[in-house]
């Protein structure tokens, strides 16, 4: 993947596209694009969803704020391409597209064609196409400037969620339609890929929800339900049978034991405490160095991973581990 430099660091300014947009065929419209010439995309937020795909989106100067937005939930990447001045560039967002589904949301794709939408390429100094852009927490990276071939590009993108899942960044965006269809109870239904791990979690089995849940983290590093429930088996198979007063009295005495201090954040995200067990390890990276911060630092990632990405308190977190890191 090129890593080329990137023109504007930071979050992305979006003052250009409050001018007026000028005149362009509609983006949804453009010639060969995915769907084109069937019946109208199904609106999502943000933008109208891709032909059949349910995490890829026609991104327009007038959607593209609300895309940009929707990266603080999990990432966006923002493929800009021309059909008419390079095909190629045409076939990587359709590629992109294809393989939003298969990532099942870890990614939305957002498609920006420059001849329908030059307010965006021009607000981002766009150099050249074709061009894919990370977008994370509202801040761009770039991520590649070639056209790769489907099973490059799939590698490359599985290589991207594995370093995400690896953080703890294990958040996914909400299907653009195409959705499960809810139960009679109003809840969507049990995948049957995770009822064994279910099971064994409602069964008190933990020892087995963490092998359960690891096969399929393994079988698939981008699925982020697996890695959402193996970090929050991996929490309660810790806890199970501990003291709690001992635990605590031990961190009491021993505030920087990373051993004592962990367990006791354990302890707190079992009784719902979530702030006090990232406060108390945010407060331990703080304190010590090496590879104690870098045990204490690795526990929090996975405490964020169980709680949930999308979840208010983990981006609080996840700020006060940068401070506390920088």
């Amino acid at each position: 993947m090129s890593q080329q430099p990137f023109s504007r660091p930071g979050a992305i300014d979006l003052s250009a596209l409050k001018r007026p947009a000028p005149s362009a065929p509609p983006a949804g419209g453009a010639p060969g694009a995915p769907g084109a010439g069937g019946g109208p995309a199904a609106a999502g937020a943000g933008g109208a969803a891709v032909g059949g795909s349910a995490y890829a989106v026609q991104v327009t100067e007038q959607t593209f704020q609300d895309v940009v937005e929707s990266s603080m939930t999990a990432p966006v990447l923002l493929c800009f391409y021309s059909r008419t001045r390079m095909p190629e560039s045409g076939r990587l967002a359709d590629d992109l597209a294809t393989l939003a589904d298969e990532f099942e949301g870890r990614f939305l794709a957002g498609l920006v064609d420059i001849d329908a939408a030059p307010g965006i390429a021009q607000a981002m100094q766009i150099p050249s196409i074709p061009l894919v852009v990370a977008v994370i927490d509202g801040r761009p990276a770039p991520l590649m400037q070639d056209a790769l071939p489907l099973e490059e590009l799939r590698a490359a993108l599985t290589q991207v969620v594995q370093q995400l899942t690896a953080q703890g960044m294990t958040g996914r965006h909400q299907p653009r339609h195409g959705g499960p269809v809810a139960t009679e109870d109003g809840e969507p239904p049990v995948d049957p890929r995770y009822a064994p791990a279910q099971d064994a979690m409602e069964a008190g089995d933990f020892d087995r929800a963490v092998a359960e849940y690891q096969a399929l983290v393994t079988a698939n590093p981008a699925d982020a339900e697996a890695a959402a429930g193996l970090a929050m088996a991996k929490v309660l198979q810790r806890v199970q049978g501990v003291d709690a007063g001992a635990a605590r009295a031990a961190a009491a005495s021993s505030p920087d034991d990373v051993a004592a201090q962990t367990l006791v954040a354990d302890l707190d995200l079992f009784d719902g405490q979530v702030e006090d067990a990232f406060a108390r390890l945010v407060e331990l990276v703080r304190r010590t160095s090496g590879d104690e911060r870098n045990a204490a630092r690795e526990h929090l990632l996975g405490l964020f991973a169980a709680v949930g990405n999308d979840d208010a308190r983990v981006l609080k977190g996840r700020q006060a581990l940068a401070s506390a890191l920088f």
